[in-house]
């Protein structure tokens, strides 16, 4: 780095991943910050800049560079970053010490872990520092690659495994292996080992009497409630099965269940019959749930529940990798939970593999004139949330409208509220005309209005 670069670095400023310390004497201080960064999205430390990104520099010596190693080397795991040095003046220097995110989290330094929070580093708790800990060892050992003891090939559905390789095949994402052996099959898929079933085996093509019995987290929940809490549902119903089966049981539901929604657009208002909220994006949220939910929660699930006012999907477990539900819309790497039952849904056609599920759903919305879903992580499990446009409330619609009526509409979604007066001036019709148009759609539901006499005003209905 030279000096041009050491301003631009200062004159940013300190954040999530950059650190001043004014000099050496702070490292002690200094550490909690590396630590903290080792542990987050890595960073630099710089010694020779105040808290304001004012470059001062200081003198360096041998000795000044002996001590900083010696702190670095109290951080467990040993880690080995890089350090720079920029002469900012003759004789002074600014020492710059880089990590990148830690490959071998959680890091600690004289036995305390940090988490990097802002331009701060307070304290891992146990939960947190536990939670890095899982997922250090998770790439070698976890839930999905353990043997699943007791199982044979005939616990499982042959025809599911049969069709699973037959579309990867017509997909071009895996070529034909020239036999439909179930062990050689399950071989290449990964699921066997040293003659072993794993248990994502089970999970995707268990039958479901056995899993019923001995995997009770391979469930889906799903309910319809009467208005926008839990008070009171019309249907509520429990579904055990593979991944597969759950899936198509989840998309049967939403079908049954989800109203058709009339969304005015530019210039047009026209009856639809699909879904308020866009199939392929609550195929994708329903896709995350099973790929990245904690399948060792023994009373875990994947759960659906239509409300009155938004959808909402939900797994067991949490965000893992440093991910929050803000950092999942914007681009990032493909890091499934369960990475062999996720590189079958790839295969199968269900996910993509590049890590763009969220911005899929997002996108979806957003041109369906919806807003973008909320992710919100909750204690022991992870929501997506999908809440409908307030151009139309979500309902069934149940005749057809006229060109006159969806005029109307289309009006309404144009501006909050909306005279009388106005509409008859829009429409170029009587007021009588209007009047009687308003009431029908008022009974419908469609519409509502407020005031009185000619301070009257009508809007869309929003709920």
């Amino acid at each position: 780095m030279n000096l041009a670069q050491l301003q631009v670095l200062a004159s940013v400023g300190e954040s999530e991943t950059i650190e001043f310390k004014k000099t050496t004497g702070e490292r002690r201080d200094a550490m909690h910050d590396l630590c903290a960064m080792l542990n987050h999205r890595g960073g630099r430390l710089l010694f020779g800049v105040d808290p304001q990104g004012l470059i001062i520099g200081q003198q360096v010596s041998d000795r000044t560079l002996e001590e900083v190693a010696q702190e670095i080397h109290q951080i467990e795991p040993t880690v080995f970053p890089t350090v720079d040095q920029v002469e900012v003046k003759p004789g002074l220097y600014v020492i710059i010490i880089s990590v990148s995110s830690g490959s071998n989290r959680p890091y600690s330094y004289k036995g305390r872990a940090y988490k990097r929070v802002g331009n701060t580093s307070p304290h891992l708790s146990r939960d947190e520092y536990n939670l890095l800990l899982i997922e250090r060892v998770h790439g070698e050992r976890r839930w999905e690659t353990e043997r699943l003891e007791g199982w044979t090939i005939d616990d499982l559905d042959r025809t599911e495994l049969t069709r699973t390789i037959d579309e990867a095949i017509r997909r071009g994402r895996l070529e034909d292996p020239g036999t439909r052996d179930p062990a050689e099959l399950l071989n290449g898929l990964g699921l066997f080992h040293s003659g072993d079933l794993l248990r994502a085996a089970s999970v995707l093509f268990g039958k479901s009497r056995r899993l019923e019995a001995e995997m009770p987290q391979c469930l889906l929940r799903v309910a319809k409630f009467k208005g926008i809490d839990k008070t009171e549902f019309s249907d509520n119903r429990q579904f055990n099965g593979n991944a597969f089966d759950l899936i198509f049981k989840a998309e049967r539901f939403l079908r049954e269940n989800l109203p058709v929604s009339g969304r005015v657009t530019q210039g047009l208002f026209e009856r639809i019959d699909d879904p308020i909220y866009p199939p392929v994006a609550l195929r994708e949220a329903l896709a995350n749930a099973f790929c990245h939910r904690d399948y060792g929660i023994g009373g875990g699930s994947v759960a659906i529940a239509i409300y009155q006012d938004r959808l909402e999907i939900t797994s067991s477990g949490s965000l893992h990798f440093g991910f929050t539900a803000d950092k999942l819309f914007l681009p990032h790497e493909s890091l499934p939970y369960n990475p062999l039952i996720a590189r079958v849904f790839y295969r199968r056609g269900i996910i993509e593999s590049w890590g763009r599920g969220t911005m899929k759903m997002a996108e979806l919305t957003q041109k369906a004139g919806l807003p973008r879903p909320e992710i919100e992580e909750g204690i022991g499990c992870v929501t997506v949330r999908f809440r409908p446009s307030r151009s139309i409330a979500p309902r069934q619609m149940m005749q057809d409208l006229t060109d006159r009526q969806r005029k109307i509409l289309q009006l309404l979604a144009e501006r909050p509220v909306a005279s009388r007066k106005t509409i008859v001036e829009s429409l170029q019709v009587s007021e009588l005309v209007i009047r009687d148009e308003m009431e029908l759609l008022r009974n419908l539901g469609m519409v509502i209005t407020s005031g009185h006499g000619r301070g009257a005003v009508w809007s869309l209905t929003d709920k």
